[in-house]
């Protein structure tokens, strides 16, 4: 599933995918199946591009033209307007445009922002006051309010936007970027002969995209499955931390649910807020491993439907481990 918000700003989870309980068959996942005579197979496709926004008219250029922005980047700055503020479409503009490297798409980047609500000017959020920076690869579809609007800047810009969130209010939102780095878009290591019986994967070789094949005659298991395809020569990821990863996954069935693949960018989350089968299974693996997780129902959704997964559903997940830091 996919919002149209700023990143995951104010409120907005950080990772809106299937992992988290908002699992969608239109977002990333192709529902793709097929059968062969070795079992079901899993691939996934690219999701559609979503539509573009309508361009700003002149009134929304002018509401975000008005908006005072004071203090010193690398602070929490001062944002303060005539309320309410109304915009019709996000709109935004460049107040600082940073003296760091350029934010190319694919670079994982470190944000701080405060939210402003646009109605009365009040702060429902920032990340200077918590003291938690948010990081997203560019590119990333969820942050598609952000992505173009940051490429070709350089880190230590300040942007400022309004637009419309998730209930429906405007809100101000200033970001800085204070960070960008370049990370693995695949698990390099050393390859590992999994276990006989097991789904197997191949990888397509540009991209290292999956496609899963689940036999014919698998049996559901009743315990976790954690198969190391690749081991990487990282530090080993702990549950605590925020992992970036690329992952893709599937049903027995072959139906696919599920993909940063198919969105094109990896995508990161705090490895403690996920179903108990990727905080149990990811964590102790080393950063740079690809690794197979056969997740049963208790470790995954228990017995409610959860978008394009039904109840009682195993999971399988071909997950990249790219990156793992402090959350």
């Amino acid at each position: 599933m996919k919002h149209r918000t700023t990143a995951g700003l104010a409120a907005v989870a950080l990772a809106s995918i299937a992992l988290t309980g908002c699992a969608s068959g239109d977002d990333g996942g192709s529902g793709n199946a097929a059968a062969s005579s070795d079992g079901n197979v899993c691939e996934v496709t690219p999701a559609a591009e979503p539509s573009p926004a309508p361009s700003p008219s002149e009134e929304d250029v002018a509401a975000v033209e008005s908006i005072e922005v004071s203090g010193p980047v690398g602070k929490e700055p001062k944002v303060t307007f005539e309320a309410p503020l109304e915009v019709t479409t996000p709109t935004s503009r460049v107040v600082d445009e940073g003296t760091g490297e350029e934010l190319a798409e694919g670079a994982q980047v470190t944000i701080n922002y405060v939210v402003i609500a646009g109605k009365d000017g009040s702060t429902s959020g920032s990340t200077w006051e918590t003291k938690k920076p948010e990081s997203f690869t560019l590119g990333d579809p969820q942050y598609d309010l952000l992505n173009d609007r940051l490429i070709g800047q350089k880190v230590g810009a300040r942007l400022l936007m309004a637009s419309t969130a998730m209930d429906q209010t405007i809100q101000v939102t200033m970001v800085e970027v204070t960070e960008a780095k370049e990370i693995p878009t695949r698990a390099e290591g050393t390859a590992v002969e999994p276990e006989a019986g097991l789904p197997t994967v191949e990888l397509a070789e540009e991209t290292g995209q999956p496609t899963v094949t689940i036999p014919a005659d698998y049996e559901e298991p009743t315990e976790l499955v954690v198969e190391p395809l690749i081991e990487g020569d990282g530090a080993e990821v702990t549950k605590d931390q925020t992992v970036t990863v690329q992952y893709a996954g599937c049903l027995l069935d072959g139906t696919s649910f599920d993909s940063s693949w198919s969105r094109g960018t990896p995508t990161s989350f705090p490895l403690n807020g996920v179903i108990p089968g990727w905080t149990n299974g990811i964590a102790g693996q080393k950063v740079g491993s690809q690794v197979l997780l056969v997740v049963p129902a208790d470790q995954g959704y228990g017995d409610q439907e959860n978008g394009a997964i039904p109840a009682n559903s195993t999971l399988v997940f071909v997950v990249d481990i790219l990156e793992a830091k402090a959350a």
